[in-house]
């Protein structure tokens, strides 16, 4: 596979309000949340500089400077959001510091506990076929989520919408049809439909421990999975 073709840079998104997290997030952004002694975007990073991503873009918005401080020193570019655009929105605005092809978003509000998601997704990656690459929680394996789930998936690895495994916020996605969607701030679900309708949307399976960090319980939940891990 050509260089062109492999994903390598990352945009993790950190712009929200994080209104889910309650007074945790009264004084600080959610990507500034401890868990277990460091900040939730740390450990998101941890993932993206584990991976050896050439290129890492964190978008930003409600106390947007509270997280250009907390990376001082690091190798980021920041995308800096007016008002809230969302997942696919904020996207949209990052193109220019992304560049061309496809890219890694990840979520920077979960715990994972196994593999590196990213290496995982890399591995996988066939722009041949996909125009975007999803990595999917087992209902099982997930902790502190709510919810019926998102896809299903085929035994070739396509998707289709329906309760069962659960998106895990971190994918590998060509960010072409973006361009077709003429609106400011949507969801990434729109250009999801887009590639559902031609049957280029996949997914694979993760193996590990998956925890959602959207609430103060999951915060708990997340912190008791990574004492497991230090066992």
């Amino acid at each position: 596979m050509s260089n062109a073709l492999m994903p390598d840079t990352a945009m993790l998104f950190a712009a929200g309000y994080g209104t889910r997290m309650g007074a945790l997030t009264a004084d600080r952004p959610k990507p500034l949340v401890p868990v277990k002694g460091r900040a939730l975007i740390d450990h998101a990073l941890d993932l993206v500089e584990d991976a050896a991503v050439t290129k890492t873009v964190v978008n930003l918005h409600y106390r947007g400077q509270m997280i250009r401080d907390h990376l001082v020193g690091r190798d980021i570019t920041f995308s800096e959001e007016p008002e809230i655009l969302e997942t696919g929105g904020g996207l949209k605005a990052a193109l220019p510091l992304i560049g061309a092809g496809p890219a890694l978003t990840l979520n920077s509000d979960a715990i994972w506990q196994g593999p590196n998601p990213i290496k995982m997704l890399r591995a996988a990656w066939d722009p041949e076929k996909m125009d975007a690459l999803m990595m999917l929680i087992p209902p099982a394996q997930a902790r502190g989520y709510q919810g019926q789930g998102d896809f299903h998936r085929t035994d070739s690895g396509q998707l289709t919408r329906g309760a069962g495994a659960i998106y895990g916020g971190v994918q590998i996605l060509k960010t072409d049809g973006l361009a077709t969607i003429d609106l400011k701030a949507f969801s990434l679900n729109l250009l999801w439909d887009q590639m559902l309708k031609a049957r280029r949307l996949y997914g694979i399976t993760y193996p590990g421990t998956w925890c959602d960090v959207g609430n103060p319980a999951g915060l708990t939940l997340a912190e008791e999975i990574l004492q497991d891990t230090d066992v």
